[in-house]
């Protein structure tokens, strides 16, 4: 049947319409098709601790959050988000005037957005960045304004001077990711201090992105900008069970912030999903308080992880940037002979048998972006293995 208009003007208006079909929808298409072992979309391939899982069983059976749970989340999660924050980072919140839970960090990032921006607000965001930041911020009818990550002694860093000074008159909020998707740099607590000394010099809100708290290695530390002076009113801290838990498919989400800010978020989410997530927001209550063995064994096998899929990265060519956080590593194709990442990921899943994401795809900036190529380790050891086999026969 043919669908009829009386007008010539795109379906798709225009501030998304930049924005097709997502590269990890086209990645994961290829895989099917190839058989290919997909290291390109960040979702583990094992569930998370049985108890939590029991936990949603147990809220589903019982007639917990079958029903539309309270708008701001259900009272226990709210509260188990804050007890978490007031252990780990010595945070405190209201768990009725200053927390929100949402569907997923995704959620909370386009509510956090809609809510703030005004049409032609300056947004500024590190990039490469998550792929929804910069439908959000059309969607709010913002203009982004990427600073860019570069590769340096082993990782990408931030340059604070470049930073500052893309800050305008129009600049009203700093979208700031730590631990760092795709690239797995995490920030310093002196870089986090440049940074808050700058929101708090030119007035500027900051919604943080820090889903990845809980996925640090080595030396790194985690530190919530929220917790530097003058930052706790001005932030918006965005958190997620789904990459600390390994329940991706729940979407459970949460912002924590002033009264002020949260309020203004939440007027923007009600008209999104309204609520979501009933039954599995009792779950992550639960898992929230599970003892810090459990958080410390995730950590360490995604740490064991993270040393298997790098070093046969290496062994097959690539050059590899060691993440310090996240379950992402980034590798530069150019001691491959390659420069194009679209075209390299779109060929290796034929060439390889594993499909990984283009780095490019994150990027205002193409041309920066365009040698690197992101592979995920989030998955089992013996799939891991079996990549890095295939990898370095085929490359």
């Amino acid at each position: 049947m043919t669908c009829m208009t009386s007008t010539a003007r795109p379906f798709l208006n225009r501030r998304l319409a930049e924005f097709g079909t997502t590269i990890f929808a086209e990645m994961s298409a290829l895989a099917l098709s190839t058989g290919a072992i997909n290291l390109g979309q960040g979702f583990p391939d094992t569930d998370g601790p049985e108890e939590v899982r029991e936990a949603a069983v147990r809220a589903l059976r019982d007639g917990l959050g079958n029903q539309y749970p309270p708008g701001p989340g259900v009272p226990e999660l709210r509260t188990a988000i804050t007890t978490h924050q007031q252990r780990r980072y010595g945070l405190s919140y209201d768990p009725d005037r200053e927390v929100l839970v949402t569907a997923g960090a995704t959620e909370a990032i386009a509510a956090s957005l809609l809510a703030l921006l005004e049409p032609g607000d300056e947004v500024i965001a590190l990039e490469p960045y998550y792929d929804s930041y910069a439908a959000c911020i059309a969607m709010a009818g913002g203009r982004r304004v990427p600073v860019t990550l570069r590769p340096h002694d082993g990782s990408f860093r931030l340059d604070l001077d470049e930073l500052r000074d893309a800050v305008t008159e129009r600049t009203r909020l700093l979208l700031i990711n730590t631990p760092h998707n795709p690239t797995g740099t995490v920030l310093t607590r002196e870089e986090l201090a440049a940074i808050a000394e700058l929101a708090v010099e030119r007035d500027l809100l900051v919604v943080t992105d820090e889903v990845y708290e809980h996925l640090v290695f080595d030396e790194a530390e985690h530190v919530p900008l929220a917790t530097f002076p003058g930052m706790r009113e001005r932030t918006v801290t965005i958190g997620s069970a789904g990459k600390t838990f390994s329940f991706t498919g729940w979407k459970v989400g949460w912002v924590t912030a002033a009264p002020e800010l949260v309020t203004a978020v939440r007027s923007a989410k009600q008209y999104l999903t309204y609520v979501a997530s009933g039954p599995f927001q009792y779950a992550v209550a639960e898992a929230l308080a599970l003892p810090e063995s459990y958080f410390t064994a995730f950590r360490d096998d995604m740490l064991v992880k993270r040393n298997l899929l790098t070093a046969g990265l290496e062994e097959a060519g690539f050059r590899v940037f060691r993440p310090s956080g996240t379950y992402f590593v980034t590798t530069d194709i150019r001691p491959l002979g390659e420069t194009d990442g679209f075209a390299f990921c779109r060929g290796l899943p034929e060439r390889a048998g594993v499909v990984a994401i283009p780095n490019a795809v994150f990027y205002d900036h193409r041309e920066e972006g365009a040698p690197f190529v992101r592979f995920a380790f989030c998955k089992r050891t013996s799939v891991l293995e079996e990549a890095v086999k295939r990898l370095r026969a085929a490359l």
